[in-house]
């Protein structure tokens, strides 16, 4: 049995250049479920971001020229040692991240996956030999960047950190991590232990912290640098919005992978107890905290109320809690912050008509599982993503209506079918406006070697396999003359 007590990190400063370096400040790393002090991080300034970006592009020469298999290698010996250390990084995302343990136990052992995913791009096609109507040998040819910034969320920051950047980091870039100020250490600097141990050349792959106060101009240096290629970010649809803009603004790549608003279809042919034990997974896992949560579940007229019995039946089983409480699945929302906004979703559809089929209260930083019914587009909650152990039900009477209810959001990263008919369900699937969308499972799915991300206001670009290297390398035109290129007779 793994040990995942919830003891206290070193923390050791900022990772830069292979070395730990502390700052002249430092804020308080909360725990969650009960506001203590999880750890102190380091706050570092603009000039502190500098100094990394400026390490990262010494190292980057040496790391782009080393042959693929060694950075193959050393992909594989960084998932090795996430593996064997999964323990510590559970307990981190438990205390720091108020995730359930069965969460974290997921994601730490997810993580070791993604880097070994990474390691195969090494050994891919990295281009394409072209025909040349002028007899040449002709090459389009990936090159990696340089250095990649990577902002990181706090509600996954195994995967999604780890998403961010492994797949830069071996085709080539030298990476700079700036973690979510919610996260600093499962997110970022528990990233430099790991990566140290595994033998990452010095300056490789770099961490820099902050706190709330400091993160506009530490961010603003990693965005607007000149020496930093591309940006890899995960996290809000609004604060993804400001880093793409900056990004086009300076003409170098981003990656994002923004907010959803993700919905659920249930049709009246389908399995309506694996739908229900589904829909309750995708509603409530880690208090609904991720962009693929199931926030909307769109249910045929036909078969409602008895989906809803067994929906509902399911979710009162919920316990929510402290997360050094085994029995307790729903832990705390990140912060108080995010509880309060997730309460006053609540209370804004409630005053508007909606109904609480289950649970509405909130205490400290915990909202308890909560289904309402009765919502329509006059709610903020029909439009905001929730981020929270919330979920709205409505009846739909054929399938035009349900895609058209799916549809109706700026969002677009999931969507969910269930039909014992896959080819009606499929075809409902291609008709939806996401980037993602599964039949007959819910909205909370991923593999390292899938083509992740969304549409609309969800995000640009793609993360996984051979999709990763469009956001990471450059395509260059190489060509090799062999005397068929004619000129005219005047030159």
């Amino acid at each position: 049995m793994l040990d995942t007590a919830q003891t206290a990190p070193t923390i050791r400063g900022l990772y830069i250049g292979g070395q730990w370096t502390p700052t002249a400040r430092t804020f308080e790393d909360l725990n969650p479920s009960d506001n203590t002090v999880y750890a102190r991080i380091p706050d570092a300034s603009a000039a502190d971001m500098r100094r990394a970006i400026d390490t990262a592009q010494a190292a980057f020469r040496d790391w782009a020229d080393r042959p693929f298999h060694e950075r193959a290698h050393l992909m594989l010996k960084i998932a090795d040692v996430w593996e064997r250390r999964a323990p510590d990084f559970c307990a981190a995302a438990m205390a720091e991240g108020g995730g359930w343990k069965g969460k974290g136990l997921f994601e730490a052992g997810y993580v070791a996956e993604v880097f070994r995913a990474a390691s195969a791009l090494c050994y891919q096609s990295i281009g394409d030999v072209l025909p040349s109507e002028h007899k040449k040998f002709m090459m389009a040819t990936r090159f990696p960047l340089g250095v990649v910034g990577v902002i990181s969320p706090w509600n996954m920051p195994g995967i999604l950190t780890s998403r961010g950047f492994a797949a830069a980091l071996a085709v080539g870039n030298t990476i700079v991590l700036k973690p979510s100020e919610d996260t600093p250490y499962a997110g970022g600097l528990y990233f430099g232990e790991i990566l140290a141990e595994a033998g990452i050349p010095a300056g490789v792959f770099n961490v820099v912290t902050c706190s709330r106060d400091s993160v506009g101009a530490v961010g603003d240096e990693l965005i607007s640098n000149p020496r930093v290629k591309a940006i890899s970010f995960t996290g809000s649809t609004a604060v993804g919005r400001h880093i793409a803009a900056k990004c086009g603004a300076y003409l170098k790549k981003c990656c994002v992978e923004l907010g959803g608003k993700d919905s659920m279809i249930v049709l009246e042919d389908a399995d309506l107890d694996a739908a229900a034990r589904a829909a309750n997974f995708g509603s409530f896992m880690h208090q609904g905290q991720v962009c693929m949560s199931t926030e909307k579940l769109l249910i045929h007229d036909k078969v409602y109320d008895a989906f809803m019995d067994k929906f509902l039946a399911r979710a009162r089983k919920l316990k929510t809690g402290h997360t050094n409480d085994p029995s307790n699945t729903i832990g705390p929302l990140v912060n108080t912050r995010q509880a309060l906004r997730v309460k006053a979703l609540i209370d804004d559809a409630v005053a508007k008509g909606a109904r609480v089929d289950l649970g509405g209260r909130a205490w400290d930083n915990f909202v308890e599982p909560t289904v309402l019914s009765q919502v329509d587009a006059s709610m903020s909650i029909w439009n905001d993503e929730t981020f929270g152990p919330v979920v709205t039900v409505s009846r739909f009477r054929d399938e035009e209506e349900a895609i058209a209810m799916n549809n109706d959001t700026e969002y677009g990263l999931t969507a969910a079918v269930w039909s014992r008919n896959e080819a009606r369900a499929l075809d409902m699937a291609m008709r939806l406006e996401t980037g993602i969308a599964h039949v007959n499972c819910q909205n909370i799915n991923d593999e390292p070697h899938v083509p992740f991300g969304g549409v609309k206001a969800s995000g640009v670009g793609r993360y996984g396999g051979r999709w990763s290297l469009d956001a990471f390398t450059e395509l260059r035109w190489i060509t090799l003359d062999r005397g068929g290129r004619h000129f005219p007779p005047q030159f």
